[in-house]
């Protein structure tokens, strides 16, 4: 799931997701000022990510997971599993954004 967070853009709190497996070999690309976050539907899975920078782990943010109006894939009765750093991000509606808009609204995906 991909979150525009982009000050001053008409999809500012938009979403849109993919499913990705080993079996249909897709990819997402996430620019900059788009929050990113994933759901795994299989008990074993390798999540593999790239960035376009060096990682640096202090300059991470994000937002809560459950604050978005996202209506994703997770079954009924299951409490997700949250990194330290998840269970204490702020709403999007408390994130203060960094990202400016760059003139290309998030676009759904085909």
């Amino acid at each position: 799931m991909a979150v525009d967070l982009r000050r001053g853009s008409p999809t500012y709190g938009q979403w849109v997701d993919a499913k990705l497996s080993a079996a249909n070999g897709d990819q997402l690309f996430i620019p900059v000022g788009i929050a990113h976050g994933f759901v795994t539907l299989e008990p074993e899975c390798e999540v593999v990510y790239q960035c376009s920078t060096t990682d640096a782990p202090e300059q991470d943010g994000g937002i809560a997971w459950d604050s978005t109006g996202i209506d994703g894939p997770i079954p009924a009765g299951i409490v997700p599993e949250l990194s330290a750093a998840d269970r204490v991000q702020p709403t999007l509606a408390a994130f203060d954004s960094p990202f400016g808009y760059d003139g290309r609204p998030l676009t759904p995906l085909a």
